[in-house]
Parts: C-alpha cells; sequence; structure tokens
C-alpha cells in the first residue's frame, strides 16, 4: 500500500510526495515488459513474446525501468488524487528521487489547486451608484445621427469640397522619385476626412472643385502603421472627377415620421431622451457592478495560483488578436507598430490577468456562500441557444455541448446571478436611489427602438459589461 504526505507550498500549490512498496514496482516492469514486447519488433520473437534481456538489448537497459516508472508514478498520482477528492488545476511536477528495483519507488509531485479564498465584507460597501444626466445636447446629438443616416448624396456644382463629401479622383504617384504598388488610380472613391489612404493625402484635395488638377509632395510620419513606408517621400499629380455632398432632411415633423410611428419632432425627441435615459441607467448598473466586484476582491484574502494568471493571459492575447483582426492588422504588425515583443505584450497583460481572476474566484466564492444555483433546464436552454447561435460553427457547438461548455455556462450564470443579486439587495434597501434598470427592460416594442435601435450614435447606445 503506498503512503502519500501532503505539503501546502505557497501560491496554491501542494506537494505530494509518495512512497510505493517495491512490490508495486516489480508489478509495474512485468507489464511494461508486455506492453514493450508487443509493441516493439524483435527478429525471432513473435508481438509480445520477447522476453526482458531481448528487450533491453534491442531498447536500451533502461527502458523497461523507465517505462515501469513512469506508469507506476501516473496510476498512483491518480489514485492520491482520487482517494482525496483533489481537483489540480493542472498537470503535476514530478521529480523521482528513488526509483531502484527491489527498493520502494519515492517521488515527489507538485500540482496547483484552486486557491482557498477568504472572503472579507463584500456588502456594507460606502458608495453610491453615479447616473450620467441627460440634457438636451445629447437629444440634439442623437436627432442629428438619425438625419446623417436619412441623408442623400447629390452632386456638388457649385462649391469646393469639402470634409465629408464623396469623391473621386485619379492620381499618378512616385515614392522616393519612383512609381510603387498603389500609387497610382483611374477612379479612386474617397470619403474626406477619413484619411484611409495615406497621412494628409485628402487634405489637399479639400478645397479643390470639380476638374480641377493639383500636384503635392507627402512625407509618411515615422508613426505609421506600416514599417517599410516610415519617413517615405511621394509625390503626386491629382484631378478631382467627380463629387458629391450630403443633403440632410429637414429637421421637421415630416422627418419623425418617416424614421419611427412618431405624430412630430416633439414625440421623437421625448422617445429619444427615454431611451438615452435608459442608457445611462444601464451603464450605472454595469458601473455599480463592477465596483462592487472591485470592493469585494480587494476585501478578500487569496494567493492566486499561476497557472490560472497564465491562462487568463492567453484569454486576453487573443480578445486583443482578434480586436486588431477586426481593423484589417495582424497581430505581428501590432507588435511592430507599438514596439513590443510578445513577450513584453504578456507582461503588460500580467497585473489586468491577476485583477480578473481574483475577481472571478472571489465571485465564485460569494455564489458559494449566498447559495446561488443554476439549474439543469437553464443550462440545457443555454446549449440550446448556442446550437441556433453557431449553426454555422460546429466546433464551438461541440464545445457547449461538451462537459466542459456546460459547466462555463453554468459558473458564468452563477456569477452574473450572484452580482445581479449584489446590485438588487443594494436598490432593496436604498429605495431613495436610482431604479438602475438594464436597457433590455426597456419594452422591445417602444417606437424609440424601431426609430433608433443600431442607428444610435455609440454615445447613445453603449453599454458597459459587467
Amino acid at each position: 500500500m503506498q503512503k502519500t504526505t501532503n505539503t501546502t507550498l505557497p501560491k496554491s500549490r501542494l506537494q505530494l510526495e509518495f512512497e510505493v512498496p517495491p512490490e508495486q514496482l516489480t508489478r509495474a516492469i512485468d507489464k511494461a515488459v508486455g506492453r514493450l514486447s508487443r509493441q516493439t519488433r524483435v527478429s525471432g520473437f513473435r508481438p509480445g513474446k520477447a522476453p526482458r534481456p531481448v528487450l533491453e538489448r534491442v531498447l536500451g537497459p533502461t527502458a523497461i525501468l523507465d517505462e515501469a516508472l513512469e506508469q507506476l508514478v501516473e496510476d498512483s498520482f491518480r489514485e492520491a488524487i482520487l482517494e482525496q477528492d483533489l481537483v489540480p488545476l493542472g498537470p503535476p511536477e514530478v521529480e523521482v528521487t528513488q526509483g531502484e528495483e527491489g527498493k520502494p519507488v519515492l517521488f515527489k509531485a507538485v500540482v496547483e489547486m484552486r486557491p482557498e479564498i477568504t472572503l472579507g465584507d463584500f456588502e456594507n460597501f460606502g458608495f453610491d451608484p453615479d447616473v450620467d444626466a441627460v440634457d438636451e445636447t445629447m437629444v440634439e446629438k442623437v436627432v442629428d445621427e438619425l438625419r446623417e443616416n436619412e441623408a442623400t448624396l447629390e452632386p456638388v456644382k457649385d462649391r469646393a469640397v469639402k470634409n465629408g463629401d464623396y469623391v473621386i479622383v485619379s492620381f499618378d504617384g512616385t515614392r522616393d522619385g519612383e512609381k510603387f504598388i498603389g500609387g497610382s488610380s483611374e477612379q479612386m472613391p474617397l470619403i474626406l476626412g477619413q484619411n484611409r489612404l495615406y497621412p494628409g493625402f485628402e487634405d489637399h484635395i479639400v478645397g479643390m472643385r470639380i476638374g480641377d488638377e493639383t500636384e503635392f509632395d507627402l512625407t509618411i510620419p515615422e508613426t505609421f502603421m506600416v514599417e517599410q513606408m516610415r519617413g517615405a517621400q511621394m509625390h503626386f499629380e491629382l484631378k478631382l472627377k467627380e463629387a458629391r455632398g450630403k443633403v440632410l432632411p429637414e429637421l421637421d415633423d415630416a422627418f419623425a415620421r418617416s424614421v419611427g410611428k412618431f405624430e412630430d419632432l416633439a414625440e421623437l425627441k421625448a422617445e429619444l431622451r427615454t431611451r438615452l435615459e435608459a442608457n445611462a441607467l444601464d451603464r450605472a448598473r454595469h458601473e455599480f457592478a463592477n465596483q462592487i466586484i472591485e470592493y469585494a476582491a480587494a476585501n478578500a484574502t487569496i494567493e492566486l495560483p499561476e497557472i490560472l494568471i497564465d491562462q487568463e493571459v492567453e484569454v486576453m492575447r487573443d480578445e486583443m488578436r482578434t480586436a486588431v483582426q477586426r481593423q484589417g492588422i495582424s497581430e505581428e504588425a501590432y507588435l511592430k507598430a507599438t514596439g513590443k515583443t510578445d513577450a513584453e505584450m504578456r507582461e503588460q497583460f500580467r497585473p489586468q490577468a491577476e485583477k480578473r481572476v481574483k475577481s472571478l474566484l472571489v465571485l465564485t466564492e460569494i455564489a458559494k456562500v449566498k447559495g446561488v444555483e443554476v439549474s439543469d433546464a437553464e443550462v440545457e436552454a443555454e446549449v440550446a441557444h448556442a446550437r441556433t447561435e453557431y449553426a454555422n460553427d460546429r466546433s464551438m457547438v461541440q464545445y457547449f455541448e461538451s462537459e466542459r461548455g456546460r459547466s462555463y455556462i453554468r459558473s458564468s450564470f452563477r456569477r452574473t446571478r450572484t452580482l445581479e443579486g449584489l446590485v438588487d439587495s443594494w436598490l432593496d434597501a436604498h429605495p431613495e436611489a436610482p431604479r438602475l434598470r438594464h436597457i433590455e427592460d426597456l419594452d422591445a416594442a417602444s417606437p424609440v427602438g424601431a426609430a433608433a435601435g443600431n442607428t444610435m450614435p455609440p454615445e447613445a447606445a453603449a453599454t458597459t459589461g459587467a
């Protein structure tokens, strides 16, 4: 019977020291001979029939003992984990200190465990939610955005072009005196002011009229995203061929009726104010929830395992990679532009990763203390939703259908429900405070949803995730 001694190490690590009787090693060697004999082709012997001395001549003198020790260590570790009901966060670091035939096998296994969490106060915080005030200027800004979305384009005839105009130009350019790929075009469409070609290029078009020609020099700044272009000296000859400008609809009752079921402009503005106020309450709720998490984490005592921090750093790298790819930039180009190596980027993520890991663990512990549960039916409903949401991504569907995916759904629901409960408990105890509603609580059938919806600018529609 093996003996196991446990020693707690810093940073939520556990060291298990094993003493395994020599007879178990003998049995492990016999099994290793059988396995290797079946896997190794030995001249003159059928598969599985080659004896140990012959195998050792073919594979090396320690091959069988090494195979036996590896399997014995794995089996002994698994047995100890099951007996003690331990749940390591990753594979063990193993060191065999004695592995000779005829003697007990001695080895150490160090594993990272889910940390012990000592909660401090997480309910008696001394701060209040902060709700942004909505004024007439904000309403007017949304109205202007709606007019922009309803604008038409008409040819520019009797004026010079300006930022916001849609133009078509032809140009020929040289770089350091030589023609280059992408340096010329007969029909280049541009929206003046967006600067999507070269820095400063569009500045030379503003003020021109249809048919005008110009030539100018450009120096690409050293901060330009594409490293090969930095500092380049360019010369362009350009002609403005076409231009169209936005014509905004009149700001009147007819415009209000055109964007939704509104009787007049006053009703549209009233509904927009309602939407903006709902957004302000939604943002305030999420920001208040984040403050509660930070307060609870600051009062908790916990030693974070390195493996969890490393995993969160990888999550943040994936988030960064996805964000820059949406802008058409590769991760390699982004690192070059920021002047950072991959290792430096990981190190930059680390403090925030530690903060995120601690917050998640503390919130999980609060859920346990509060007895927050998520039913199997709720998990299965979310799995069913994932089958529809990711119908064209089989790997994602398989993930959510797996035990790991279901566990992720359950823990995410528990944490969200716990945090929402903390916010609601505070609101119940403070009836004088603004009722912090989620934006989803606003009736989806409200006219403002039909009128503004996704056409609202970020200032009006953005929410902060908890």
